[in-house]
């Protein structure tokens, strides 16, 4: 007995003990090799069913007399009395046993029961259909039709009811009876099959004004593009060309809105098309999409394209292929109306078909999907929209004043603010004014996060072509003042020179600078126009100016261009000066080389001196250069060995190239040695590799590194003879 504290009441108060399952222990196999006598699943199968033993059968009892047959009926009764009081809701219960009663023909009996489980469950239907079964079997065809009437009154959203009922009445030819049924059938308003049938039975005895008015009945019933199909494929079927056709009408009248108007249009056009109806179908396939949503008609526009080209000629069959791209095109735009790659493909589309007025609202649709957000890189393909509607207008449409307002709309744009915009476009869309906006009211917009300056010289460039001088500065005055960009004054300034206004390019250089003065590129061309003008002085000034800048993007650039001016003028002295001020304010390697082979080609003319006598001067005053350089990297900048050496390269082949008056010995003394050695370097992952580079070593270098060895040796030769003392 297991004791109270171990019991467990999750098991039954039982210990773990006792409700352990003690498997026996497998046997080890000791001998694993195959048996000489091999049995297969078969044979075990086989031997399993030759050992079955036979099944167990009751006697068959002969009944020979009224008392035993008596006998037999009161106990079979009694078992299946009994087994109803047990499961008086089990259906098979009560068929089985008013069906034995059947075949004892006793169908009084029979009636009894049946009717008994009627009172039981009278909602289920096979009952009533075993029940009517029994009674058309045994030809009691009153009963039968008694039963069927309760059970349709009972039961009148059961169809096989109906269907059973009317097919007994057919059967035994009861037209009249059956069409009764039929009838009582459709107060209810059966579903489509159940009118169908009814259409059916009056078509098999030729009734077909019958039919016609059920089919009239079934289209009020089911409004539904099928059924009207169905009521059109029966006149059409009975030669009734001109019903056919009306049906076809007034479908279109009731359903053109409907989800599957569609298939409503194409069996209307295929109709017509069996008719020899071309024009009409044509028709048809064009309402039909004009009318349905581009979502829903893929499979019309398949079937327009197969109709044009069956029956039409070649613009027709453009025209349907243009819708097909049309459709998927909007089907595009739809799903994402800022994607303007898919606008432009449709742009294009309706400008190679030609049709001004649906280019010009695709347009429109298109430059109404305004970006998100103001940040320039959502608008750099929108600006596109609106250049190639203003060159749309004025190439293909010619259409001058219109191209005018589009560029004065969208320079505003771009110009002005994203919410002054918005209400903008608002404006447009509810006044239908189609983008004539006067520019006082644009000019109100304040100025935008950023610009396109393409916008901007395309609208110039326009009024120019236009031969309206006055009208192409005023843009561009405009886009300086809201939206100055680099590419507006350049443009701007290249105009002017073509036209000979140095005042104005002046002036225009002015702003450029004022708006960037750390723009190297500005004051380089505008000290070239001064040059140009043989404006030296001026010129000069400039690049004073310039160079006096506290901030410059390219300084280099300017210094260079300096330098060039000077020496351009000959000006040898003022460049020399230059040199000195840059490397006053740079000592990079570059600089050192410029100044060294400006030094070597400094061959001024206006002195009184041979060409040699010049030429040696010149080396003389590169050397001094070159010699002031290697200073500069040997005693301040130690570690640009790889300059220095460059530095020595450059001098060397100076001195190569100078021929007689060169002395490539004085540079060949401070060439360093390329040394290859290898540097341990760790990488991104935390491992380290090992990289081979070149080192210098240069002369000076050489003397201390040998005495450094001479040290170390003697240190070590002194404390080998301490250790052998000791």
């Amino acid at each position: 007995m297991s004791s109270s504290k171990d019991a467990d009441p999750s098991l039954g108060y039982l210990t773990r003990k006792d409700t352990e399952v003690k498997l026996p222990r497998p046997t080890r196999v000791k001998n694993k090799t195959p048996a000489p006598i091999q049995i297969t699943a078969e044979q075990i199968l086989r031997e399993a069913r030759e050992r079955q033993e036979a099944e167990i059968r009751p006697p068959k009892q002969k009944i020979t007399d009224p008392t035993e047959l008596g006998e037999y009926r009161l106990r079979k009764r009694k078992e299946f009395e009994d087994l109803i009081r047990r499961v008086r809701w089990n259906v098979s219960v009560w068929i089985k046993y008013a069906q034995w009663e059947e075949s004892q023909k006793d169908f009084k009996r029979a009636r009894s029961v049946w009717e008994r489980a009627l009172e039981v469950d009278y909602k289920n239907h096979t009952l009533w259909l075993k029940y009517a079964e029994v009674e058309m079997k045994n030809k009691f065809i009153n009963h039968a039709r008694n039963v069927w009437d309760r059970a349709v009154t009972l039961l009148p959203r059961v169809d096989q009811l109906w269907y059973k009922y009317i097919h007994m009445e057919e059967v035994l030819g009861n037209v009249a009876g059956a069409r009764q049924v039929f009838e009582r059938w459709m107060k209810w308003m059966p579903d489509q099959q159940g009118w169908l049938s009814y259409i059916k039975f009056e078509l098999r005895y030729n009734e077909i004004e019958r039919a016609r008015g059920i089919f009239e009945r079934f289209v009020l019933c089911h409004p539904r593009v099928g059924a009207w199909i169905r009521y059109a494929k029966f006149e059409m079927k009975n030669g009734e060309v001109p019903r056919s056709r009306n049906v076809y009408e007034r479908a279109v009248e009731k359903l053109a809105d409907d989800e599957e108007a569609e298939q409503l249009f194409v069996a209307f056009a295929e109709f017509e098309e069996r008719c020899k109806e071309a024009e009409r179908a044509r028709c048809i396939y064009k309402f039909a999409l004009d009318h349905i949503p581009k979502a829903r008609a893929e499979d019309l526009y398949r079937k327009f394209v197969a109709f044009e080209k069956q029956y039409g000629d070649r613009e027709g069959i453009e025209d349907a292929i243009v819708g097909k791209r049309r459709f998927q095109y909007e089907d595009e735009v739809r799903k994402n109306p800022l994607n303007y790659d898919s606008w432009f493909d449709y742009i294009r589309l309706e400008e190679s078909v030609g049709n001004k007025g649906r280019t010009r609202e695709v347009y429109e649709r298109a430059i109404a999907n305004v970006p998100p957000a103001e940040e320039k890189r959502y608008w750099q393909r929108y600006i596109y929209l609106w250049i190639n509607y203003a060159l749309y207008e004025e190439l293909d449409a010619g259409d001058m004043e219109r191209t005018r307002d589009v560029y004065r709309f969208a320079v505003s744009i771009f110009a002005g603010n994203l919410i002054g915009m918005i209400i903008i476009f608002h404006i447009l869309l509810e006044s239908h004014c189609k983008l004539l906006i006067s520019m006082e009211c644009l000019n109100q917009i304040p100025h935008q996060k950023f610009s396109f300056a393409k916008v901007w010289l395309l609208a110039a460039q326009f009024e120019i072509r236009q031969l309206n001088l006055k009208g192409a500065r005023q843009i561009l005055g405009n886009a300086i003042g809201k939206a100055p960009k680099d590419k507006i004054f350049k443009k701007y300034i290249e105009i002017e020179l073509q036209l000979g206004n140095i005042d104005r390019c002046r002036k225009l250089y002015e702003k450029y600078l004022e708006w960037s003065p750390e723009n190297c590129y500005a004051w380089s061309k505008y000290a070239e126009l001064e040059r140009s003008l043989a404006e030296t002085e001026r010129a000069r000034a400039i690049f004073e100016l310039a160079i006096a800048q506290p901030a410059l993007d390219m300084p280099e650039l300017l210094w260079k261009a300096y330098i060039d001016f000077e020496t351009a003028e000959c000006e040898f002295e003022k460049a020399r000066v230059l040199y000195e001020r840059l490397l006053d304010r740079t000592k990079h390697l570059k600089v050192w080389i410029s100044y060294a082979e400006f030094e070597a080609t400094a061959i001024d003319e206006s002195l009184e001196l041979s060409e040699q006598e010049q030429k040696e001067q010149c080396i003389k005053r590169a050397r001094r250069v070159f010699e002031e350089a290697l200073n500069y990297f040997r005693s301040s900048a130690p570690d640009l060995k790889e300059e220095r050496a460059m530095l020595l390269e450059k001098w060397l082949n100076l001195e190569a190239s100078s021929g007689e008056l060169g002395d490539v010995s004085l540079v060949q003394s401070k060439l360093p040695k390329k040394l290859k050695k290898r540097r341990q370097i760790s990488t991104e992952d935390g491992s380290s590799r090992i990289e081979e580079f070149i080192d210098y070593l240069f002369p000076e270098e050489t003397q201390t590194t040998n005495l450094k060895i001479l040290e170390a040796a003697y240190k070590w030769k002194k404390q080998k003879l301490s250790s052998a003392d000791d």
